[in-house]
């Protein structure tokens, strides 16, 4: 699964693409931030059974935040945010939001899986598949069912009750059935394509933020 560092790296090249004239370190951390909280379902789940991976990785959570935001931002006389925290603040916000709907939560999604409606809805589900242009087939694509020659993966990968997740910062996986484990791994980048993602997105950031830096100096 992605690391709490590849969801952030991502997180980061959204928020350089979005913050725009509002970007500012600042700004840009608290962007980091929102993503990163994400994964604080982990410790959620240390009490709450299937709580990881579905407290904080429902997509309810980014559409009931957006809905705020842009309430507070528009449908207000006078936003809470604009007044209390500073002119760009609704932007910051809004970018949040969607850094953590598509770097939060979307990395996830497409690999192992997301209680994507929870508690609305208890299940987990896995965005799977590929597409691509054949000579023979022609345009062919295996994430939905639309008749294709190729048969479509099943998404549904179960409940909270029958699907655990389980990761190093886990106190004792061995309490739930699952064989107790030796050695706790934290891992930072599973393949070269997230390490080269943790580059990118760490590489793009700092020279955002030094650019900024020097404007403001300058």
């Amino acid at each position: 699964m992605p690391s709490t560092l590849v969801h952030v790296a991502l997180g980061g090249l959204v928020g350089c693409a979005l913050l725009g004239a509002a970007f500012s370190p600042r700004a840009i951390a608290v962007v980091l931030v929102a993503v990163a909280a994400v994964d604080l379902d982990t410790f959620l789940g240390w009490v709450v059974l299937g709580a990881h991976r579905s407290a904080f990785h429902t997509v309810l959570l980014p559409l009931v935040l957006g809905a705020v935001v842009a309430w507070d931002a528009w449908g207000r006389e006078e936003s809470f945010l604009r007044a209390r925290v500073g002119e760009t603040a609704p932007r910051v916000a809004g970018v949040s939001v969607v850094a953590v709907a598509f770097a939060g939560i979307g990395p996830d999604l497409v690999t192992n899986g997301v209680n994507v409606l929870w508690p609305v809805h208890d299940q987990f589900y896995e965005v799977t598949g590929k597409t691509y242009l054949s000579d023979r087939k022609g345009f062919v694509q295996t994430f939905v069912d639309l008749g294709n020659e190729e048969p479509v993966q099943d998404a549904n990968l179960g409940s909270s009750r029958e699907r655990q997740y389980y990761t190093g910062a886990d106190r004792d996986p061995g309490q739930s059935g699952e064989p107790v484990v030796e050695e706790r791994v934290f891992p930072l980048a599973n393949s070269g394509t997230q390490l080269l993602l943790v580059a990118t997105g760490a590489l793009v950031v700092a020279s955002r933020v030094v650019e900024d830096v020097r404007e403001r100096r300058a």
